[in-house]
């Protein structure tokens, strides 16, 4: 370990052991072999005084700072401890897999949570393990605790996030999609872009590790129809740069033709829709996705910036790089919505702060795990 990186470390990370975001958050720092200990906490006002927001994970620095919001912690990471790096060298792979992250990281967060909370057995597993874990010093009988738990996970995370009868069904393609897809791509190589993890893969992990490979009825369905995808979270959980080493792809994988045709189908048009709301000044927006029309959801400015900062990733790239990109996303029905919103300003972050700018929260409310 460098001088440099010294003073930094250990980290502390913040969350429970259920967390989405905080899974992701602890693989990546096993791979890097980044000293670390994890705290259980809920999202609560004292991370809220210290990082700006009630989510997790927060991670309090050695030398006493904090940061917030796993993507750019660790695009920080990567500045003190670039070696072996997560993002690829080639600039267009680099490119890519953040659009690959940022969608893993976004798009599967409603099929989480539909699939922990909306299934009895997974809510009651899940409250259990919660309430246990974040609410033990409430003076509520442990039965009510679980209720107060489920009611609010299926009402804000859930209800309020455009799953009902209508939207159930393609919620739930969207998870068994990625399923098909990631099968595929696994077929060929032990991570998403070769023989060692990049930033794509970590995209995928929160989801696919703490909800999906663990909730009961999600990870019977990785068992029975994805068993490549099964034994990949287990890969990324394991894998160690001292010992997880190899080279990457040439160039963009074939088999990430189907997965870039979604994002160009789903993800991309949902962040133009809710970036026009925003600018808008409307608290709700309604968007078709593939022939099905979600309603009512909450406008989120921290995804007008995630629309951003994948512009900003783009204009980044030197020119013959973005002609690659862009023949790229042409083909794949992702260039158009990119660049739908004119004049994108998101007003976050505006001086490139983060991971240590007062943090905005992906949903406006508390407890997300």
């Amino acid at each position: 370990m460098s001088e440099r990186a010294q003073p930094i470390t250990p980290l502390r990370v913040l969350g429970p052991e259920e967390s989405y975001f905080t899974g992701k958050l602890e693989a990546y720092l096993h791979f890097k072999e980044i000293p670390f200990e994890r705290v259980p906490k809920a999202p609560d006002r004292e991370l809220q005084q210290r990082t700006g927001v009630r989510q997790v994970p927060a991670v309090e620095l050695a030398d006493g700072r904090w940061m917030t919001d796993t993507t750019p912690i660790i695009a920080w990471l990567e500045t003190q401890f670039p070696e072996p790096s997560v993002i690829p060298e080639d600039p267009l792979q680099a490119f890519v897999s953040w659009l690959v992250e940022d969608y893993g990281d976004e798009w599967l967060w409603r099929p989480a949570m539909h699939y922990r909370w909306s299934y009895p057995q997974d809510a009651h597993h899940l409250s259990r393990k919660l309430s246990d874990e974040m609410m033990s010093d409430m003076a509520l009988p442990g039965s009510w605790k679980r209720l107060l738990t489920r009611w609010r996970q299926r009402t804000f995370f859930v209800r309020l996030d455009g799953v009902n009868a209508t939207t159930w069904a393609h919620v739930e393609h969207t998870y068994t999609n990625a399923l098909a897809q990631l099968e595929a791509i696994l077929e060929t190589r032990p991570f998403l872009l070769g023989a060692r993890p990049t930033i794509a893969d970590y995209g995928f992990f929160g989801s696919m590790f703490r909800h999906f490979g663990i909730d009961p009825t999600a990870s019977s369905l990785m068992r029975e129809t994805a068993p490549g995808v099964y034994e990949w979270v287990a890969r990324v959980w394991n894998a160690r740069a001292s010992r997880t080493k190899g080279p990457l792809a040439t160039g963009i994988p074939e088999e990430w033709g189907a997965l870039l045709d979604t994002i160009g189908s789903t993800y991309l048009p949902y962040l133009a829709a809710n970036a026009e709301a925003w600018k808008r000044g409307d608290k709700k927006v309604d968007v078709e996705v593939e022939g099905v029309r979600y309603e009512q959801l909450r406008v989120a400015p921290y995804r007008v910036w995630c629309l951003e900062q994948l512009r900003a990733r783009y204009d980044a790239l030197l020119p013959d790089a973005q002609g690659e990109a862009r023949a790229l996303l042409e083909k794949h029905g992702c260039w158009e919505p990119l660049w739908r919103t004119e004049d994108l300003r998101s007003g976050i972050d505006p001086e490139g702060r983060a991971p240590f700018a007062p943090g905005v929260s992906m949903t406006g409310l508390r407890w997300i795990p």
